[in-house]
């Protein structure tokens, strides 16, 4: 701070002392004088900075005090408030005025960027020029109102143009405003000067502000796009307002231009502009017809003025032809009997003529009301190549703070893959002109990208090129509402009779509509509705959540679910047993999608979603006292299998869910379900260290009712430690881990105790009976060792007897 207080009075002083005269500086015998007070970063011990400072602060003189007193108070002001800027203690009067500047450009490097940096893609040159063309033709419609005069030289008003493919020349002419010699230099002649923009500004100013008016232009860069393939370009004008015809001509490498007066008669025009692009040896594909008008109808399809093509055309006629002189002298010789029919064939005959290009008429600017079904799906297949119908469509207009129009649809088919984040689905124009198709969720969210429209905006926030949407508040307005459009046009197809359609969608775009679930939690009552699941009373027919709540028992205060892999897997699942019992409806959650956007979810209609295959299960039958005396009676037989178990399971519970399984195993309530760690195992990039502790708080929950559940009661109470017991217990185990959709941790294991009590359980079954099987006879196999003949074999039958003799 003492540092820049110096500085300042430094400042100040030499400023006071050019005010002054330039008086002279402090003498040497004058500075000696001043008392030394050493000072040195706000302590003493530094002389050296009274010194330096001394040496460079002058002031003018005071009336009554000499420079030297002026030093000493200065001194002291300084030292005795060194924290405090002394800046302020100079006068501001007697500050010189500040000098103002203009910035500069290079007009060279600013061109450079317009041409080369500006825009992405070379063919929206001519969506610019067309555009500019149009405003020209807007302007002259609305100035023609109150003076019709202007139009004396033509009532049309149109855009023509004509190529040049051998040449590489591309020519632009409407029959709008025109351009003076002065309006020449101001609006091509000045960089980002936008003639359009003036005009706009001047229509807010005037009276008439409340016509509409559909003026495209507003940067005043567009017409520069000419240079993104042309090396020239001549601009060819006539203005009503003047009598003369004028050239403007500028390269693409240069920094000045020419006007001149036209003065050659075959290159008048009545009015209006004439552009001539004379394109780059790189960019001469422009000039063939078939692009050019390929370019007018993607981006100026729907200007308000008709576009021409000059076209090749052609007919077909029937022309005479030549009959072969051999022929004609062979049969020259006998005498005709009747007059010889001419031979003739077909040709094509071409000629070069104007051709509309484009539709006056965007069907989203018409009245819903006026529109068929029939040409919205017209409209549908030729904007988007489709080949069936769209499921549903939608057309409105938005007023208020955001002001557009737009048609939604929904097709028939899938296109897009779930995991597509850019879809060329909605075509974004401002003022009927085309501006873009790429975007990545700016007007609808990922999981709404299979549907298909277009928008259209007069005041939409535009990047200078005019092809990226920018990030502003309007967007997200716009975006709101044609979301909540979107559900409105799916819940009517949901809502529709024919329930095949929906069935249709729901095929193609259910997986959709999940992630939305598990993305845009502000949308989640309207994506619910439109979600559909198994059910375990649903005959492997999908249900709505709607349905579900219908269906639901008056003491049910639930929503029960199950995710599994299969739907075989979750309606054999023992988890639903005692549910079933009570004959409660069950979802079945079989999509990998299908648990997270339920979690996701949360409730339904004040209805909590209910994994029942996680702990505290409520089924709203609790019998406290019952409940109290089974936990009296199998406290020391949970206490004993936890204690076999050991960290496998947080801890051995009573189920209140089962009624003919003796176990099962539950998830923790906030932990992973057999299904969710089964996916999450899946995973190549899974975090295998979540994995290990969602594993560890499973519950054991044992039915007591069970007579297993039982004989593993009575033998913790008889012998804890028998090995029979204990193995039991491990199988028991493990098996209602595979029941219950987790796996193993040794399968191999888990066999080979199987195994072991399968031996177990036959040994002593049919030991005897294999025994005693070698010792009698076979009459059969004997018969077939010497191959009888069918009816011996039939006739030695009668086994039981002859082993009973044995006996």
């Amino acid at each position: 701070m003492l540092g820049a207080s110096r500085r300042s009075l430094c400042a100040a002083a030499a400023r006071s002392r050019a005010a002054a005269g330039a008086a002279p500086a402090v003498s040497a015998d004058a500075a000696a004088s001043v008392p030394s007070r050493p000072v040195s970063n706000g302590a003493p011990g530094a002389p050296q900075q009274q010194k330096r400072l001394l040496s460079v602060l002058a002031a003018p003189k005071v009336s009554g005090t000499s420079n030297v007193a002026s030093l000493k108070l200065m001194d002291s002001a300084l030292i005795g408030r060194r924290y405090e800027s002394s800046a302020a203690a100079v006068d501001s009067t007697d500050m010189p005025p500040a000098e103002k500047h203009e910035y500069q450009a290079e007009v060279n490097r600013l061109m450079d960027l317009i041409v080369h940096s500006l825009y992405s893609n070379k063919e929206v040159f001519l969506r610019e020029l067309v555009s500019n063309a149009s405003d020209a033709l807007d302007k002259l419609r609305y100035l023609s109102v109150t003076d019709p005069e202007l139009l004396k030289d033509g009532p049309e008003l149109d855009i023509r143009i004509q190529t040049d493919k051998d040449n590489g020349i591309v020519t632009i002419t409407d029959s709008g405003i025109g351009m003076t010699k002065q309006e020449l230099v101001d609006s091509l002649g000045t960089i980002a000067s936008s003639g359009t923009a003036k005009f706009l500004k001047a229509l807010k100013e005037s009276q008439e502000a409340g016509m509409d008016s559909n003026l495209i232009g507003q940067f005043g860069v567009g017409f520069y796009s000419a240079f993104l393939v042309a090396d020239k370009v001549v601009v060819s004008t006539k203005s009503p307002k003047s009598d003369k015809q004028y050239v403007w001509e500028g390269e693409a490498d240069s920094s000045s231009y020419t006007i001149r007066e036209e003065k050659d008669p075959e290159k008048l025009i009545p009015r209006g502009t004439r552009l001539t692009l004379y394109l780059k040896r790189d960019d001469k594909g422009f000039a063939h017809p078939e692009r050019i008008q390929k370019l007018v109808k993607n981006y100026s399809q729907f200007v308000s003025f008709p576009i021409y093509m000059w076209q090749e055309k052609g007919f077909t006629k029937e022309v005479e032809v030549d009959e072969d002189p051999a022929e004609t002298k062979k049969e020259g010789g006998a005498e005709p009997q009747t007059e010889k029919k001419k031979k003739t064939k077909t040709v094509v005959e071409k000629y070069w003529d104007w051709e509309l290009t484009n539709e006056t008429q965007p069907i989203w600017l018409r009245n819903p009301k006026e529109v068929s079904t029939e040409e919205y799906n017209e409209f549908f297949k030729k904007t988007f190549n489709e080949y069936l119908d769209p499921l549903a469509s939608s057309h409105f207009t938005t007023e208020g703070e955001v002001e557009f129009r737009s048609i939604l649809f929904v097709p028939a088919t899938k296109k897009e893959d779930i995991t597509d984040r850019k879809t060329k689905n909605i075509r974004l124009y401002v003022k009927r002109v085309f501006i873009s198709d790429d975007f990545d969720g700016e007007l609808f969210p990922r999981y709404l990208s299979f549907v298909k429209g277009v928008v259209d905006s007069n005041d939409l926030p535009l990047n200078v090129s005019r092809e990226i949407l920018q990030e502003s508040r309007i967007v997200r307005i716009m975006r709101k509402r044609l979301v909540r459009k979107a559900f409105d046009m799916i819940l009517g197809i949901s809502c529709s009779e024919n329930r095949d359609d929906y069935e249709r969608f729901w095929e193609n775009y259910g997986k959709f509509l999940k992630l939305g679930a598990m993305e845009d939690k502000e949308n989640h009552k309207r994506i619910a509705p439109l979600l559909r699941f198994f059910s375990s009373q649903s005959n492997d027919e999908l249900i709505s959540l709607d349905e579900y709540v219908e269906n639901m028992k008056p003491e049910q205060k639930d929503i029960y679910f199950i995710a599994a892999d299969s739907l075989s897997s979750a309606k054999n699942a023992p988890f639903l047993e005692k549910l079933t019992e009570k004959e409660y409806e069950v979802l079945l959650l079989v999509d990998p999608m299908d648990e997270v956007a339920i979690q996701n979810l949360s409730s339904y209609k004040d209805k909590k979603f209910v994994d029942i295959s996680k702990e505290d299960l409520d089924l709203g039958d609790k019998n406290e006292e019952r409940e109290k005396e089974i936990k009296q009676e199998f406290s020391q037989t949970c206490d004993w299998i936890k204690k076999r178990l050991g960290d496998k399971v947080a801890r051995v519970d009573i189920s209140n869910r089962l009624s003919s399984s003796p176990c099962v195993l539950v998830a923790a309530k906030f932990g992973w379900s057999a299904n969710m760690e089964r996916l999450m195992r899946a995973q190549s990039m899974g975090d295998t260290s979540s994995l290990d502790f969602m594993r560890s708080r499973k519950v054991f929950e044992i039915n007591p009712e069970h007579e297993i559940i039982k004989g593993l009661n009575v033998a913790c109470r008889s012998n804890p430690d028998d090995p029979e017991a204990l193995k039991v217990l491990d199988v028991l185990f493990e098996t209602a881990m595979i029941s219950s959709g987790f796996t193993p941790d040794n399968p191999a294991e888990l066999s080979g105790k199987i195994y072991e009590m399968m031996s177990s359980a036959i040994a002593g079954k049919w030991s005897t009976q294999s025994q005693a099987e070698p010792a009698s006879p076979s009459p059969q196999h004997d018969a077939l060792a010497i191959e009888p003949e069918p009816i011996e074999a039939e006739v030695v039958e009668p086994e039981p007897v002859e082993s009973g003799q044995q006996k």
